[in-house]
């Protein structure tokens, strides 16, 4: 039995986002004027703040509005107001047909919202939450969860120094146990402890699989000329199928900046595509082309972002704890916005978890936040835009995009109908045998690049010697079932390179995990087929160091 030291908190919250910075901060915002001690701890499992936050992104200000409502003055990394908003739909890799506003969903349209690096503004909360006397401790991850009389705890951070074989090394530190009267889950999308709060206490009962793209983005310095801040573009069409949804996007930001990207829903048929390759050829269209030429791309990262919105929610409490964020699935694809909806999730949780304190007898099982939560903003945002994912998975870009502008821009999401689509993402695969290889161009080096190239601007590195944290259920799947029926898709949809298939010296296929390369956006964990991947947390501080994404 290993021995741990242990700490006791009031209130540990998993994730230093933006949900969970917001209830970190709610927290002890509301402990200051009650005059009431609160002893809060948020654990990230980035080597700082902001290391594994990607957004695109387009912020809108209306939960920091709430929660902090000097930012301005106070120095919030928000300045870059928008003040173009452009949308195509692409026919082509040479053709957009400019789409007037008139005829996109309201949604969509960007005026009074900023252009932000969300890593930035993350790293900007965390100093306003250890001004208020929140303790913040980067490079710790939250590897398992404490469960006592089916009611969490807290969490046990993860060991460092083990290695491969799972045995201590010389530099060997057992994890931590941090205990707490509530524990809050703000892992973002898909958190390995957050699918596993929803498997144990049947969260997801009576609800729709939650539904996830995966999202690409690039830094990009331009020369002045090509620059034109403040604007935001986006796209819809090519170089996507029209069985295969998602959107393209460029932000112009502050400093001769562009962040340019692309979303590829992970409920896509051929498991020949390449979402990776799908953005990298995207970035030749004229569109792009025009404001990337001439330019130098500084920075790459890919995240998995869960869209299914208002019907794929789980239940957010259980014994001990609450879910919240993108942890939970509080995006709102309807604006490809997640971050303001997020940080309302966290403030949500917070004021159920003051006022559960101030009880004399806390309940464990916080129902009060279900409460709040339908009596709130976000309930109402949620709902409006329940059908618009569904819609576009039925109906397909036209039909179902005709619809989402007439419910959203006449009718505000209140048309009387319920679409709901529950075939999870890992069952729409068809198989290799019934679809068409796709012939990727080759990466030219100037717009389009390669896997580890990009993984090389995203930072990424492991401690090589330890426990592979992409953990396989049954080591023979890949070969003999997901070879055997879709040709490994897993080589084609991890965005890092971090799957192949290899030959050994028998000259038999074989499974080959490059896990030192993850950026860990967890899309293998949604898109296997069989549903043998897992990823779990490998040592703190591994993975991904984005800069300012």
């Amino acid at each position: 039995m290993v021995e741990r030291e242990t700490m006791e908190f009031d209130v540990v919250v998993v994730g230093a986002g933006p949900a969970g910075l917001s209830c970190a901060i709610r927290l002890a915002q509301q402990a200051q004027e009650k005059d009431q001690e609160l002893m809060i701890c948020v654990v990230e499992k980035g080597s700082e703040v902001g290391a594994h936050i990607l957004s695109g992104a387009v912020f809108e200000t209306k939960a920091l509005d709430e929660l902090l409502p000097d930012w301005e003055k106070m120095g919030a990394p928000i300045t870059t107001k928008v003040i173009q908003d452009d949308i195509y739909l692409f026919k082509d890799e040479q053709k957009a047909l400019s789409i007037p506003h008139i005829a996109v969903p309201k949604t969509f349209k960007n005026h009074g919202n900023y252009i932000v690096s969300m890593g930035n503004v993350c790293r900007w909360l965390a100093e306003q939450a250890e001004n208020l006397g929140v303790e913040v401790f980067p490079g710790f991850s939250a590897h398992s969860i404490i469960c006592e009389d089916n009611q969490i705890k807290g969490i046990i951070t993860g060991d460092m120094g083990v290695d491969n074989n799972g045995q201590p090394k010389d530099s060997y530190m057992p994890g931590m146990e941090l205990r707490a009267k509530y524990t809050v889950f703000a892992e973002g999308c898909r958190g390995h402890l957050g699918k596993q709060l929803i498997k144990q206490f049947k969260l997801d009962e009576n609800t729709s699989p939650q539904h996830y793209g995966l999202g690409f983005k690039e830094i990009w310095q331009v020369p002045p000329e090509q620059h034109k801040e403040g604007t935001v573009v986006h796209g819809t069409g090519w170089p996507l199928t029209s069985d295969t949804h998602g959107g393209s996007f460029m932000y112009h930001a502050e400093n001769n900046q562009v962040v340019v990207g692309l979303i590829v829903d992970l409920n896509y048929s051929n498991p020949y595509l390449s979402p990776f390759d799908e953005f990298q050829r995207m970035k030749h269209h004229p569109v792009f082309k025009n404001t990337l030429q001439g330019a130098e791309r500084v920075s790459y990262g890919a995240r998995a972002i869960a869209k299914g919105g208002f019907h794929s929610l789980p239940k957010m409490h259980f014994p001990g704890g609450l879910l919240i964020g993108c942890d939970a699935g509080t995006l709102n694809f309807a604006k490809i916005k997640g971050n303001h909806t997020a940080m309302k999730s966290g403030m949500i949780a917070a004021d159920s978890i003051i006022e559960a304190l101030a009880s004399e007898s806390p309940a464990s099982d916080l129902s009060t936040f279900t409460e709040k939560f339908k009596s709130s903003w976000l309930y109402d945002e949620l709902y409006q835009s329940r059908n618009f994912g569904p819609v576009m998975h039925k109906f397909g870009k036209i039909i179902g995009g005709a619809y989402n502008t007439l419910d959203q821009n006449l009718f505000s999401g209140a048309l009387p109908f319920t679409f709901k689509d529950n075939l999870a993402d890992h069952d729409t695969l068809k198989s290799a045998r019934d679809s068409v290889k796709i012939d990727y161009p080759k990466p030219d080096g100037t717009l389009s690049f390669d896997k580890l190239s990009s993984v090389f601007l995203s930072n990424t590195n492991h401690e090589e010697s330890q426990p592979c944290h992409l953990q396989l259920h049954d080591p023979v799947i890949p070969i003999k079932v997901n070879l055997a029926q879709f040709d490994e898709p897993a080589q084609r949809y991890c965005p890092a390179g971090v799957y192949e298939i290899t030959e050994n010296d028998s000259n038999e296929p074989q499974f080959v995990i490059n896990a030192q390369n993850c950026v860990h956006c967890k899309t293998c964990d949604i898109k296997d087929p069989s549903q043998n991947i897992t990823w779990v947390t490998p040592e703190g501080a591994g993975g991904p160091n984005y800069p300012n994404m």
